[in-house]
């Protein structure tokens, strides 16, 4: 019987984090920041660059490759008020790539701040892209759960890609408490990141330098990638009591149907490098049971809800079933070749917390989380409850915390 976390005391999940242990820049070599080893209750520790040679050979390795966009657009009023319209997530088209391509106007679904100064009205900006002068201009639509539509149109022809190139900031980690610097477009990006579409970068990447990725081949390590675009939700603290009273925000994930053939040769197993790897990999795993219920399923009914890992599996006759990894990932690229899809686009909300059954991740890279976050829960879960041993020690030995800080490598 699966436990169910709902009832979890956020405040079990609670450690002191000093603001001085708060990285707010990163170390000037990626691949020289502090690696945390727990290997089997046992912790140690050693420098990033040889996390190689802790892995096993032949295994596969799996990244996240999405790109941080630069998410934070500012407007000012004729009144001089400004104001900021921060994109969480494409709504007019709803495809990322088709939104970046998309040239004269688009909508997304944003937070803005200073909203009470922008009742109504376009506002409008004129910015400079390759010599020309274009005017960019956003107009409020409905409201969209706790964001807004903004509408937005631009003169000259340009995609929204290169808009937001121009006129956009990189929005880094509000706990930074900086502003955002012109190093942290290079910095604050993994240096395989391809597919634009997240607000927040998947941090545990930030360490690997082409070196280190030469030596994980060299290793005899497979590596794969597939894309999950972080939201700012990723931020959002946990405010109730028990976690069952937390919503988690829904994610946008794509993987490709050879990303699951690879999985499926390793018997189902992969080293996840960060946690949102992680939860696309084990979203793959209830994707997978979807269709064996309903082979006609759509990708947008394969979205996996918050609760949904904790429920058991029957069968006709009620008994419950315990299907394997290898059996679930089949069935779902068994659907994707039915279907003719190559790389299936889905979303997920799944929340890992202890409780939760690991079925794919079996090792994990990340880098050290908030307090009371979902993201200490995922890791918790992971190793069976001791992540008090791995927090006290990274404390001790002076450690760098959160997105800009040091590195660690799971293996329960």
């Amino acid at each position: 019987m699966i436990s169910d976390p709902r009832h979890i005391r956020i405040s079990d999940y609670n450690y002191p984090l000093p603001d001085e242990r708060i990285a707010k820049f990163p170390i000037a070599q990626r691949d020289h920041s502090k690696l945390l080893v727990y290997r089997k209750g046992q912790v140690s520790h050693d420098v990033f660059y040889n996390l190689p040679e802790y892995l096993p050979k032949e295994a596969l390795m799996v990244f996240n490759n999405t790109k941080v966009i630069q998410a934070r657009m500012h407007f000012r009023k004729d009144t001089g008020a400004l104001i900021e319209v921060f994109l969480l997530e494409p709504a007019i088209p709803s495809d990322y790539e088709l939104m970046f391509q998309t040239s004269e106007k688009c909508s997304w679904y944003c937070l803005v701040g200073n909203l009470k100064k922008w009742k109504e009205g376009t506002l409008r900006r004129e910015i400079e892209i390759k010599g020309q002068q274009v005017v960019v201009s956003a107009t409020r639509g409905p409201i969209h759960g706790t964001s807004h539509q903004i509408d937005f149109e631009w003169t000259g022809g340009f995609s929204f890609a290169e808009i937001i190139d121009a006129m956009g900031e990189l929005p880094i980690p509000p706990y930074l408490n900086r502003e955002t610097q012109e190093s942290d477009k290079t910095t604050y990006q993994t240096v395989y990141s391809k597919i634009k579409g997240s607000v927040a970068a998947p941090t545990a990447g930030l360490h690997f330098t082409p070196e280190v990725l030469a030596a994980v081949d060299a290793h005899g390590i497979e590596r794969e990638e597939l894309t999950l675009h972080v939201g700012a939700g990723t931020f959002k603290p946990v405010k109730s009591e028990e976690i069952q009273g937390h919503e988690m925000h829904t994610e946008y994930i794509s993987v490709r149907r050879d990303t699951i053939r690879k999985l499926i040769s390793h018997d189902g197993c992969a080293i996840a490098v960060g946690t949102t790897s992680v939860r696309t990999l084990e979203s793959l795993y209830y994707m997978g049971l979807k269709v064996m219920n309903n082979p006609d399923a759509s990708e947008d009914e394969l979205h996996v809800n918050q609760w949904e890992p904790y429920s058991e599996v029957r069968d006709e006759r009620g008994e419950v079933r315990d299907i394997s990894t290898v059996e679930s990932l089949t069935a779902l690229g068994n659907w994707m070749d039915k279907h003719g899809i190559e790389v299936l686009h889905s979303s997920t909300q799944i929340i890992i917390a202890p409780g939760y059954q690991y079925h794919i991740v079996k090792m994990l890279v990340t880098n050290f989380h908030q307090p009371q976050s979902t993201l200490l829960l995922l890791v918790s879960a992971f190793v069976k409850g001791d992540w008090h041993k791995i927090y006290d020690y990274a404390l001790a030995n002076d450690f760098r915390f959160l997105s800009y800080g040091d590195s660690s490598l799971l293996i329960p």
